[in-house]
C-alpha cells in the first residue's frame, strides 16, 4: 500500500542549503517526491501544524524558529514512507542521532532555546493527511 508523508526541510536546513542533500536522501531511499514548495510559514499556518503544542514553553520559540527563514515543504509517497522517512531522519536530537541518518550526519545542537534539527517528518497516516492538508491545500 502506497502511503504519503509531510517532510520538512526546515529553516536551519534551508539556510546551510542541506535541502539537496536531503532530497537526495529521499529519492535514493526510493521514495517519489509528489510536490515540493519553498514556503514561508506564517503565524497562522504553524499553529495549525503545530496545534497540540498551543501554550508549551517551548512553543514561541519553535515558532519564531520556523519564521526565520524559508522551509522547504515536501509530500513524498511511497510504501511504508511514514517510517522509513522517520528511520532516515534519525532520532530528534542530532546529538544522539545514529550515523547515517539526516540528523546524525548533518545535525548538529548549537545550544539555543529549540532544536534545530533540520526536519520533520509526520508521525503516522493521520498526521501525514493532516499536515498535508495544511501545507498543501490543494494536494
Amino acid at each position: 500500500m502506497t502511503e504519503r508523508t509531510l517532510i520538512l526541510v526546515k529553516p536551519d536546513g534551508v539556510r546551510r542549503g542541506l535541502s539537496g542533500e536531503i532530497l537526495r536522501r529521499v529519492e535514493a531511499k526510493g521514495y517519489t517526491l509528489v510536490a515540493v514548495e519553498l514556503r514561508t510559514a506564517t503565524p497562522d499556518l504553524l499553529a495549525a501544524h503545530y496545534e497540540e503544542h498551543v501554550g508549551k514553553p517551548f512553543y514561541e520559540p519553535l515558532v519564531a524558529f520556523m519564521m526565520e527563514g524559508p522551509t522547504l515543504a515536501v509530500i513524498a509517497e511511497g510504501h511504508g514512507v511514514i517510517e522509513g522517512f522517520r528511520s532516515l531522519a534519525g532520532a530528534t536530537n542530532p546529538t544522539t542521532a545514529a550515523p547515517g541518518t539526516i540528523r546524525g550526519d548533518l545535525g548538529r545542537d548549537w545550544g539555543l532555546k529549540v532544536m534545530q534539527n533540520l526536519v520533520h517528518g509526520s508521525d503516522s497516516a493521520e498526521s501525514a493527511q493532516r499536515e498535508i492538508g495544511i501545507w498543501f491545500p490543494s494536494a
